[in-house]
C-alpha cells in the first residue's frame, strides 16, 4: 500500500498530458478499448425513437425502459430502416472480426446515435455504454426535469477474456429471488457475463429437486443464529430449523431468464463430494458414518462428516438424478461441482471406501477423488454439460474436457493449463470479496485483506501458460460474514469494478490513477441506483517503520488522491482541526496510548475514523 502513492506519482510524470486529460474525462468501467470526443451533443427528445431490427428487439426493449423511466418520453421502437431522429441498434451484415461475439462500435452525433455490432450481446455492452455516458441521476428511474444529452462520441470495445464473472455464495446465508435479480442487473451493467450460483454447502440446500424433495425440506434449513459465523452453539435438542430458504424450479427459470435477456450466463454450483453437509443431513445413507445430524448453523465445532461416501453406489445414483434436474434448469455449458477440501480422513476410515479403492486399483485418497469427479464428470458430459471445479479435482488426475477454477492461487491454473484444460482463474490474493477491504480496526469482520488496488493488479494469464487454456477470471463472493444483501452489495463494489476492467479492457488501457477517478464518479451511480459500496478507498492507512534511533514513526496514506490526514494521540476523536498529516512520518509521542486518523477532502469528511492502540503498533 505504501507503494501506491508512488507508483500513482510515477504513471502520472510519465503519461503525456493529453493522454491523462483524455482518460480522466473518460467515465466508463470498464474502459474501452478505443474512445474518441467529438464537437456537441445528441439530445433526447419527445421525437427520439430507438430503432432496431426484430432481432434486437430484447435489447431495444431494456434500453427504452430505462431511457422512458427517466425522461417519460415514449420512445416508440421502429424499424432499422426507419428515417429520422433515433437511437440505431443494427448488426452488421458481414462480421467485423475484431470485434468478435461481444464487442460493438458505438457512435454518437449531434444527428443520431448508433450502435453496430456482430451479436446481439455486442449490441446490448454497446447500450450500456451508452447509459454511463448519461448522468448518474438516470440510476434512480424517477422522471427527470432537465433534458438528456449524451457527448458526442466514437468508442470501438471488444474484450480480452470471455468469462468474466462473479460468483454468490447462497448457501451461508440465503438470498432473496429480487435480490439475486439486483445482483444480475448490476454485473450486466459492467459487462459481466457469468454468474457462478454457489447453491449448495454444508449450510444450506438452495435448489429445490423433484425427485428428491427432502434436500430442501430438511437441508434448505437450519437452526437461526445470530452473531459471527463459526462461533455460535449447536442445535439444542428438539430445537426447530427455521433459518433458510430455496428456490423452486420456477424461481431458477424465471431467474434464468432474466439474466439471459441481459446476456448473462448462470453456472450452478452443486459442491460434492466434500462440503456436502446439508445434503447428508437429508440422506445420511450417503456419508461414511450414516450418522444422522442437522444441517450445518455455523457452529463452532464445525460441520462433521460432511464427505459423501466414494464407496457407496447410492451416492453415484442421487448425484445422477440431481445433476440430470440442473442440467434442465440451467441453459449454460458448465455445471461446477466444487470438488474443493475433502476431508479425506473420512474416507481413510470407511470400509467401502477402502473397499473401492482395492476394487479400482487405486493406491491413495488422492486417486480415490480423482475416480469420484470423474464419475461425475461422466454423468454432467451424459446431460450434455461440461464439468468444471476448484483447483482440488486435479488431484489424482482429471478428466479429460473438465475446466479448473484455479482459487488457491494461481499454481492449479498453471497446471490445468498445462495438461491441457481450460482455466478460469480466480487466486485469492485478487479475487475473495468476502476479504477486508480496509484496516481491520475499521471492518472487524472478514478473512484476509483485499484492497481495492490489489484486485486490480490482478492479471488472469501466468507467463507459463499458453494464453489459449485461460477462459478468463472472476471474482468470489462466500457469505459465511455477510447475512444481508446490503453487506453482499458492499463487499462486491466497488471491487468487481477493478475486475470488470481487469477481465474486459487491454492491460495498456489500464492506469490505476485514471480508474481511481473513474469508480468515484461511479459511485454516485451506485448511491443513485441504490446499491451499496464501501467507501474503503478514502479511509486512512497506516504503516510503522523505525527511526535512525530506532523510535518508531508513522506513515499515513490512502488509497484514494487528493485527501488530507488529520490524527491525534490524545484519545480524541480527529477532524479537519487536528494534527494535519504533511507526508513526513510522524514520531509518536511518548504516553500516548493510541492514534486516530481520519481523512478530509474541500471540508468533508471522506474516510471512517482509523483508531489503533499503540502496543498493536509496536
Amino acid at each position: 500500500m505504501y507503494l501506491f502513492s508512488k507508483t500513482m506519482l510515477v504513471l502520472c510524470l510519465l503519461l503525456p498530458a493529453s493522454m491523462l486529460r483524455a482518460q480522466l474525462t473518460n467515465p466508463l468501467i470498464p474502459i474501452p478499448v478505443e474512445m474518441h470526443t467529438g464537437k456537441g451533443a445528441f439530445t433526447i427528445s419527445r421525437e427520439t425513437a430507438i430503432a432496431a431490427d426484430t432481432t434486437l428487439r430484447g435489447e431495444a426493449a431494456l434500453l427504452r425502459e430505462q431511457l422512458t423511466a427517466v425522461t417519460g418520453y415514449p420512445l416508440p421502437l421502429v424499424s432499422a430502416r426507419n428515417t429520422g431522429k433515433a437511437i440505431r441498434m443494427q448488426l452488421n451484415t458481414s462480421n467485423e472480426t475484431v470485434l468478435g461475439t461481444e464487442g460493438y462500435r458505438l457512435n454518437i452525433t449531434p444527428a443520431g446515435v448508433s450502435i453496430r455490432a456482430n451479436t446481439p450481446v455486442g449490441i446490448f455492452y454497446g447500450a450500456q455504454s451508452l447509459l454511463q455516458l448519461l448522468p448518474p441521476a438516470i440510476e434512480r428511474r424517477q422522471l427527470m426535469q432537465t433534458a438528456l444529452t449524451l457527448p458526442a462520441v466514437s468508442v470501438t470495445d471488444y474484450p480480452r477474456f470471455g468469462w468474466r464473472g462473479l460468483m454468490l455464495d447462497d448457501s451461508r446465508h440465503f438470498f432473496s429471488k429480487s435480490f439475486v435479480k439486483k445482483y444480475i442487473d448490476q454485473m450486466a451493467k459492467y459487462k459481466f457475463n457469468v454468474f457462478h450460483w454457489h447453491l449448495t454447502d454444508d449450510p444450506g440446500w438452495r435448489l429445490a429437486i423433484q425427485k428428491y424433495p427432502q434436500l430442501t425440506e430438511v437441508g434448505a434449513w437450519r437452526v437461526p443464529r445470530t452473531g459471527r459465523w463459526g462461533t455460535y452453539s449447536g442445535p439444542a435438542p428438539g430445537e426447530r430449523a427455521t433459518d433458510g430458504g430455496f428456490y423452486s424450479a420456477e424461481d431458477i427459470r424465471e431467474i434464468v431468464q432474466y439474466a439471459a435477456a441481459r446476456h448473462v450466463t448462470i453456472v450452478p454450483e452443486i459442491d460434492v463430494p466434500g462440503h456436502s453437509g446439508a445434503l447428508i443431513a437429508a440422506f445420511p445413507e450417503v456419508s461414511c458414518k450414516h450418522e444422522h445430524h442437522p444441517t450445518y448453523p455455523g457452529s463452532s465445532e464445525g460441520p462433521g462428516d460432511n464427505v459423501l461416501c466414494a464407496g457407496e453406489e447410492k451416492s453415484f445414483v442421487l448425484l445422477d438424478s440431481i445433476l440430470g434436474e440442473v442440467a434442465a434448469l440451467f441453459p449454460g455449458s458448465y455445471i461446477h461441482i466444487g470438488g474443493d477440501e475433502v476431508d479425506k480422513s473420512f474416507w481413510k476410515q470407511c470400509p467401502k471406501c477402502q473397499q473401492r479403492m482395492k476394487q479400482e486399483g487405486l493406491k491413495d485418497e488422492h486417486e480415490l477423488q480423482s475416480y469420484f469427479i470423474k464419475r461425475v464428470s461422466r454423468i454432467v458430459e451424459r446431460y450434455g454439460k461440461k464439468l468444471i471445479g476448484w483447483d482440488e479435482i486435479l488431484e489424482g488426475g482429471l478428466a479429460p474436457g473438465a475446466a479448473v477454477m484455479s482459487w488457491r492461487g494461481p499454481e492449479g491454473g498453471i497446471a490445468a493449463g498445462k495438461a491441457g484444460h481450460a482455466v478460469v482463474m480466480t487466486p485469492l490474493q485478487f479475487c475473495y470479496l468476502d476479504y477486508l477491504q480496509t484496516d481491520w480496526h475499521i471492518e472487524q469482520i472478514g478473512g484476509n485483506h483485499l484492497t481495492l488496488t490489489d484486485t486490480y493488479r490482478f492479471e488472469p494469464v501466468p507467463e507459463e501458460v499458453d494464453p489459449a487454456y485461460i477462459l478468463g477470471g472472476q471474482g468470489n463472493l462466500w457469505t459465511e460474514f455477510i447475512a444481508s444483501p446490503g453487506r453482499a452489495e458492499y463487499m462486491t463494489w466497488p471491487r468487481a469494478f477493478a475486475l470488470a476492467e481487469v477481465l474486459w479492457s487491454p492491460k495498456k488501457e489500464r492506469v490505476l490513477p485514471d480508474f481511481l477517478s473513474r469508480v468515484e464518479k461511479h459511485f454516485v451511480r451506485l448511491s443513485d441506483a441504490g446499491v451499496n459500496y464501501a467507501p474503503a478507498i478514502y479511509d486512512p492507512q497506516v504503516r510503522t517503520q523505525k527511526n535512525d534511533k530506532g523510535a518508531l514513526n508513522l506513515v499515513l496514506f490512502t488509497e484514494a488522491p487528493d485527501l488530507e490526514l488529520y490524527y491525534t494521540f490524545e484519545g480524541v476523536r480527529p477532524d479537519q482541526y487536528a494534527s494535519k498529516y504533511t507526508g513526513t512520518p510522524v514520531a509518536i509521542p511518548a504516553g500516548a496510548s493510541d492514534v486516530k486518523v481520519v481523512t478530509y477532502r474541500n471540508g468533508k469528511q471522506m474516510g471512517r475514523v482509523l483508531s489503533i492502540n499503540i502496543k498493536e503498533l509496536h
